[in-house]
């Protein structure tokens, strides 16, 4: 509860002061008001309310198909990632498995690679004239395209985000709780049924959450290898890009917010407020591994089979910017990454140079929302709070089309240029920075920062000599996690890019577009090997300030 006290703090404290309403204005320029500009479009016609956009929508077939589509596409990923993910997170905590290690390279691939990697793969692989169907099978009429693809590649890309949820929720469970059951004659199947499973199921239903909203707001994968099968995300682009109804896309783009910001909502205040894993507070000791061959092996064998699956489809992104004409021609050529090199090389310098510039501004500004929320009582926190993490749940076609609706004029005319498109990378991930700041500084003692107040620092003295230093690791995590994301964002960009300011991630849609797979394979090739060089030198700095890659 804000007192009086509290507030006589910050106006003692002008930086702190200038720091808040800097925050609060910003979130609500680049976060609310774009979205209340979508909402203006959808209802204001010629200057008036109207409801047009909304039975016009509603009334499309079109649109309910694909809203439809949405949902059963949601669903059917969000279980299957979750339960892939499980059964790798039980593998990585309970069992002696005998491939960790390419477990975890294999959670790790579709965060650092575009999200349409596996779609493009897959139709190298298993489209009308793929390498497996067509040249070794000899299937003639293979598709890969609609709902059947789409699940494959997305359950592909989104369950390690189920896997290190959930890794990290069993590896919580106190193993005496297991033990005791086991002591008293339980099986380890009636063990796990009675113990270990009901103290996951929150965690469960978060993971199927966060899945499915991925799922949902995901673009690319459904753009590249949806085919006919439309889905909401798609459907706005094409709305208001392909058809250039600016009007009918808002309408689109308010209706999937609104799934989307419902499900954020249930998965973030309600769901995790369930968690039981955290009850029984730090596991008491290390937990003995199960090391039975009839439960290792299973569970291995499938879970290997799954990352050699991963393995292929990562293994032909390179391979197919070398093929001379994937599909016919199979002789190896460099022509691709030629064309790459000499006319997408803007492209190239144009994302790196945009994502670097974003990368450490997002990173000193999700600390410091993060400081706020957790150590200062303030008027407008709990906006802070919300909004900074709302951007998680917005999908990037609404926030593309939001963007392109509320700074398209003045006084903020800021489309076509380059800012627009740091601002929208800083935007979108800030929130996982935000989220891991909070939750190291929920584990430092405040009073280590009230002490240097007491001997008169200021709020800014103390975030930067006090604070910053205790939280390096969450500060360098966002720093990575935001360039890979800026470097590999697709869904708000695709609506932001000029002639001016070209990405390598429209480049790669657009060559996909036009058939031009090994052009395709090349970019992406370039384009995984520039964020992997990035991380690579993230990393061997960070190892010199002291800290370690599982820190992060």
């Amino acid at each position: 509860m804000l007192n009086k006290s509290d507030m006589k703090k910050i106006w003692r404290d002008p930086m702190l002061l200038v720091t808040i309403t800097f925050v609060i204005l910003t979130l609500a320029i680049f976060i609310i008001y774009p979205l209340i500009a979508v909402l203006k479009v959808s209802f204001i016609d010629n200057g008036s309310f109207s409801l047009d956009a909304y039975i016009n929508t509603l009334n499309d077939s079109e649109f309910k198909s694909a809203l439809w589509n949405t949902l059963i596409l949601g669903f059917t990923v969000g279980i299957l990632s979750t339960i892939i993910g499980f059964i790798f997170a039980y593998a990585d905590s309970y069992i002696k498995s005998h491939f960790k290690k390419i477990f975890k390279i294999v959670s790790i691939l579709p965060i650092i690679s575009p999200p349409f990697v596996l779609a493009l793969s897959s139709i190298i692989l298993f489209g009308q004239y793929g390498l497996i169907t067509r040249q070794i099978l000899g299937i003639q009429d293979a598709s890969i395209y609609g709902f059947k693809g789409i699940v494959i590649v997305q359950t592909m890309t989104f369950f390690p985000v189920a896997y290190l949820l959930l890794t990290g929720l069993l590896k919580k469970i106190d193993p005496s709780l297991e033990e005791a059951a086991r002591n008293m004659g339980a099986s380890r199947w009636t063990t796990f049924k009675t113990v270990t499973l009901p103290l996951m199921i929150p965690g469960i239903a978060n993971a199927f959450l966060l899945t499915f909203i991925e799922s949902v707001a995901d673009f690319s994968n459904p753009m590249v290898i949806g085919g006919n099968f439309s889905t909401l995300a798609t459907k706005i682009y094409m709305q208001a890009i392909g058809n250039y109804d600016m009007k009918g896309g808002a309408a689109v783009a308010v209706i999937l917010m609104i799934i989307s910001i419902l499900l954020f909502v249930l998965e973030k205040y309600w769901i995790e407020k369930k968690s039981y894993v955290t009850v029984t507070g730090k596991a008491s000791r290390e937990r003995d591994v199960i090391t039975e061959g009839k439960i290792v092996w299973p569970i291995d064998i499938f879970c290997l089979l799954i990352s050699l699956f991963v393995f292929l489809f990562y293994i032909l992104i390179p391979l197919g910017g070398l093929f001379k004409v994937v599909g016919v021609d199979y002789s190896l050529t460099l022509d691709h990454f030629k064309y790459v090199f000499n006319l997408g090389l803007s492209s190239l310098i144009d994302t790196t140079y945009l994502a670097a510039i974003a990368t450490p501004i997002t990173g000193i500004y999700g600390m410091i929302i993060a400081f706020l929320i957790v150590r200062k009582k303030f008027l407008g926190k709990g906006f802070v709070e919300f909004t900074s993490l709302l951007a998680m749940a917005v999908p990037g076609t609404v926030v593309g089309i939001g963007y392109l609706s509320a700074f398209n004029s003045k006084p903020l005319m800021l489309t076509g240029t380059a800012a627009i498109i740091i601002i929208s990378f800083i935007m979108r991930s800030v929130p996982v920075g935000v989220r891991s700041g909070v939750a190291s500084l929920q584990q430092i003692d405040p009073a280590i920062e009230e002490a240097a107040s007491d001997l008169g620092a200021n709020t800014r003295k103390v975030f930067t000599s006090i604070t910053l230093p205790l939280i390096k690791p969450a500060f360098f995590s966002g720093l990575v996690y935001t360039f890979v994301r800026s470097m590999t964002a697709v869904s708000a960009v695709v609506f932001l890019v000029s002639a001016r300011y070209k990405l390598l991630t429209v480049q790669v849609l657009s060559q996909v577009d036009t058939g031009r797979f090994g052009v395709a394979c090349a970019f992406a090739t370039v384009l995984i090997v520039i964020v992997y060089i990035a991380i690579s030198i993230m990393y061997f700095a960070l190892s010199k300030l002291g800290v370690s890659k599982e820190e992060i």
